[in-house]
C-alpha cells in the first residue's frame, strides 16, 4: 500500500497557498476547510498500471477502501506524511478511487495510442468503462459558494479574475472573485429584465389607454415578469442592491409610459374634436346662426356634438381636459353669436310693430286732417260772425291768423317726423344682418378651422 506516497499528495497541501476562500482569511486555513467545501469538486484518484493485490489483513478490499486506508494518519509519521492526507480528508468529502491494469503487453505499450480498442486488455477496457460511467453519472457542474453553478461565461470571468490576480502577485480569492462575478452577472440580469419589460409593454400596450388604471395593471404584470427574469439570472445580490436598481429603472419606465399615454390621449382627442366640431364652425362662418334664435340653435347643435364625442371609446386620460380647453377657446365665438341673436331679435320685433305704427300714423293723419278742417270751419264761422255782427279790430284779427298758422305748422312737423321714423324701421333688419356677419367673421381661427384669419 505504498503506491499512494506523500510525493503524490504534496501538491494538495499547497491548495491554501495557491487560492484563498475569503478576502480576510483566518490563521489556520485547513481548520476552515468548510469554506472550500462549497466550491471544491469531488475527489477522484486514478491509479494506472496497478499491479498490487487489493487486500488488507488478508481480506479483499475495494479500490475505495484502498484509498481510505491510504489516507489514514499515522501518529508516528512526520508532518510531511500526515498533512496532505489531512487536507484531502478535509477538503474533499466525496472521494473515489479507480485502478487500471496495464492496457496491453509490454512490447505494445510503445505504440499504445495506435492500437485498436479490441487489442487492449479486457480487464483494462472494463475498468475504463466503469470509470467513464461514474464520471458521466456522478460528475457535478462547477459551483461557487452557495451552490451557484458556473457556466461558460461565468467560468471565463473567473479565469480572467484568477489570471489578473496571479499576474499582479496576489492570491486568487474566491470571495472577491464571486463578488466581481456577481456584479457583472447582476448588471446583465438588470438589463435583461428591463429588456423583457419593454418587450412586454410594447406587445401589449395600446396608447392611449382608456384609464390610468389600465396602464398601471399592465405595468404591474410586466414588472412581475421582469423581476422573475432578474431573479433567475442574478446571484449574490447583497442587500438587494441590484434589485433596487431594477425597481428604480422600472418606475422611470412607468413615468415615461404615463407621459406617452397623456400625449397620445391629447393628440387623439384634439383630432376628434376638430373632426366633430369642424362642420359646426364652418356653418358659423357661413352665417347659418346669424338670425333670430340662432344662439339657441347653435347651443343645441353643440350639445349633440358633445354627446357624439362622449360616445367615442378609448379617448384616454385627457378626454375631459381637452374638451374643456377646446370649448373654452370658442367662448368668444359663442358670445358673438349671442349678441347677434339679441340684436336681430330686437330688429325683428321692431319690424313686427311696423304695420300697426303705419296704421296708427294713417289714422293720425286722418284725424289731423279732420281737426284741421274743423278748425278752418270754426275759424271761418267766427270770422263770418264777426264780420256780420261786430267788426273786430285789425290787430286782433292778425294775431288770430298767426295762432292758426302756428297750429298748422306744428301738425305738419309731427307728420314729417312720423314719416322719417317709419323709413328707419324699414331698413334696420338689413343693417343688423350685415353687422352680425362682419363681427362674427373677425373672431374665429383659434383652433385652425381653415379660412382666412383677420
Amino acid at each position: 500500500l505504498k503506491t499512494l506516497s506523500h510525493i503524490s499528495f504534496h501538491y494538495v497541501t499547497e491548495l491554501t497557498d495557491r487560492i484563498r476562500a475569503k478576502s480576510s482569511p483566518g490563521e489556520h486555513e485547513v481548520k476552515d476547510s468548510a469554506d472550500f467545501l462549497s466550491f471544491f469538486p469531488d475527489f477522484v484518484w486514478t491509479l494506472r498500471d496497478f499491479s498490487l493485490d487489493l487486500e488488507a489483513n488478508g481480506e479483499p478490499i475495494t479500490a475505495d477502501e484502498y484509498l481510505a486506508i491510504s489516507l489514514q494518519l499515522n501518529d508516528k509519521k512526520t508532518k510531511l506524511f500526515n498533512a496532505p492526507r489531512l487536507c484531502i480528508r478535509k477538503f474533499f468529502p466525496e472521494k473515489k478511487c479507480f485502478i487500471f491494469d496495464r492496457p496491453a503487453q509490454r512490447k505494445q505499450l510503445v505504440h499504445l495510442e495506435l492500437l485498436p480498442e479490441e487489442v487492449l486488455s479486457p480487464e483494462f477496457r472494463e475498468q475504463v468503462e466503469d470509470f467513464c460511467s461514474y464520471i458521466y453519472s456522478h460528475s457535478k457542474a462547477k459551483t461557487l459558494s452557495g451552490g451557484i453553478i458556473v457556466n461558460g461565461p461565468r467560468l471565463e470571468t473567473l479565469v480572467l479574475t484568477y489570471i489578473n490576480a496571479i499576474s499582479s502577485g496576489d492570491l486568487p480569492c474566491m470571495e472577491n472573485a464571486v463578488l466581481a462575478l456577481a456584479e457583472i452577472e447582476n448588471s446583465v440580469a438588470v438589463r435583461k429584465a428591463i429588456a423583457h419589460y419593454e418587450q412586454q409593454m410594447a406587445e401589449k400596450l395600446q396608447l392611449p389607454t382608456e384609464t390610468l388604471q389600465e396602464l398601471l395593471d399592465l405595468h404591474r404584470a410586466s414588472e412581475k415578469e421582469a423581476i422573475e427574469v432578474f431573479m433567475d439570472k442574478s446571484f449574490k445580490d447583497v442587500n438587494h442592491e441590484f434589485q433596487k436598481i431594477l425597481m428604480e429603472r422600472l418606475e422611470t419606465k412607468l413615468d415615461d409610459f404615463c407621459a406617452q399615454n397623456t400625449k397620445a390621449s391629447s393628440g387623439y382627442c384634439m383630432t376628434l374634436l376638430q373632426d366633430i366640431f369642424g362642420p359646426l364652425y364652418e356653418d358659423v362662418k357661413q352665417g347659418t346662426f346669424s338670425k333670430p334664435g340662432g344662439f339657441r340653435l347653435f347651443t343645441r347643435k353643440k350639445q349633440e356634438l358633445k354627446n357624439e364625442y362622449y360616445r367615442i371609446p378609448r379617448k384616454g386620460v385627457q378626454a375631459n381636459k381637452v374638451l374643456r380647453s377646446f370649448l373654452q377657446s370658442q367662448v368668444a365665438v359663442e358670445k358673438s353669436i349671442l349678441q347677434a341673436d339679441r340684436a336681430l331679435t330686437d330688429g325683428q320685433k321692431a319690424m313686427a310693430e311696423k304695420p300697426a305704427r303705419k296704421e296708427a300714423a294713417e289714422k293720425g293723419q286722418e284725424l289731423l286732417k279732420q281737426r284741421l278742417q274743423e278748425q278752418e270751419q270754426q275759424t271761418e264761422a267766427r270770422q263770418r260772425s264777426v264780420r256780420e255782427n261786430i267788426p273786430l279790430p285789425t290787430e286782433e284779427l292778425r294775431r288770430e291768423r298767426e295762432n292758426t298758422q302756428r297750429e298748422q305748422n306744428t301738425m305738419l312737423d309731427l307728420r314729417v317726423r312720423q314719416a322719417v321714423a317709419l323709413a328707419c324701421l324699414m331698413g334696420i333688419s338689413l343693417a343688423l344682418q350685415h353687422w352680425v356677419v362682419k363681427v362674427t367673421a373677425s373672431e374665429w381661427g383659434g383652433w385652425g378651422w381653415g379660412g382666412e384669419q383677420h
